[in-house]
């Protein structure tokens, strides 16, 4: 028998606090002057493409837009990202039917 037998919801919610505390820190540490994280999102999105990264690309792309190179992880779990057999970084289909709805034209154009 486990001496912790909720331990994996005791894990669970410490992700979730982890999570809150992030959000929380990018809300107090937050430019005025940086555009909102969804305009990142589709410039990220959108600049990538459907072409493989290795994972130092993608972190340099995250950093860029102004993400940790953490988030991929949050990405990769969200089905927002792949890692594939090739051990490069490939946008789903879900990430680019999301940027498709957008309909954002002044984003940079994909790697393609």
């Amino acid at each position: 028998m486990e001496p912790w037998p909720q331990k994996d919801q005791i894990a669970a919610a410490l992700r979730q606090i982890s999570a809150g505390f992030a959000a929380l820190a990018d809300a107090i540490s937050a430019d005025p002057a940086r555009p909102p994280a969804d305009s990142r999102h589709r410039a990220l999105i959108a600049e990538w493409g459907r072409a493989g990264l290795t994972r130092a690309e993608a972190s340099a792309l995250f950093r860029k837009h102004g993400f940790s190179p953490q988030a991929a992880g949050g990405w990769a779990r969200g089905d927002w990202l792949e890692v594939r057999d090739d051990g490069r970084r490939y946008l789903t289909d879900r990430s680019l039917h999301w940027l498709a709805e957008q309909g954002a034209p002044d984003d940079p154009q994909p790697r393609d």
